[in-house]
């Protein structure tokens, strides 16, 4: 039987949405104020969900505080207080969405997890009420 284990870790970052290969124009109406060329900050929640087979001898899929160390190295410490659109060299020509950025955490979690522990799901909360999903 399957077990699915979540955990969240936070970070705080800047982001500008901007398409290079659309005029200003297009970018400033498509983005609104999320264009700013300065960029504007989010303080994101990072959701990762893992499955597979529980351990018998521990009970753990995976120690939670290894899968958030595993996270935090794959992902978190590159990117907490940094301007995604400029300073994380694996985001660049990425227009860094949310929808972008679950994708790209997704790539970079997935190797470095345990060969026993599939990475199910990856949500990135911008706000409250703004997530999106990379399964």
């Amino acid at each position: 039987m399957t077990t699915t284990v979540t955990v969240k870790l936070y970070f705080e970052a800047a982001h500008r949405l901007h398409n290079p290969a659309q005029s200003e124009d297009w970018n400033r109406r498509v983005f609104g104020k999320c264009n700013n060329p300065h960029g504007h900050g989010h303080n994101y929640v990072l959701e990762v969900s893992v499955e597979g087979e529980v351990d018998p001898a521990t009970g753990y899929l995976i120690d939670m505080k290894v899968l958030k160390e595993i996270i935090r190295r794959a992902v978190v410490d590159e990117v907490d207080h940094r301007h995604l659109s400029i300073e994380v060299p694996w985001l660049a020509g990425i227009n860094t969405t949310a929808e972008n950025l679950a994708r790209a955490f997704f790539e970079r979690i997935a190797p470095a997890l345990p060969a026993d522990v599939r990475l199910a799901v990856v949500t990135i909360h911008e706000t409250e009420r703004n997530s999106a999903s990379y399964r």
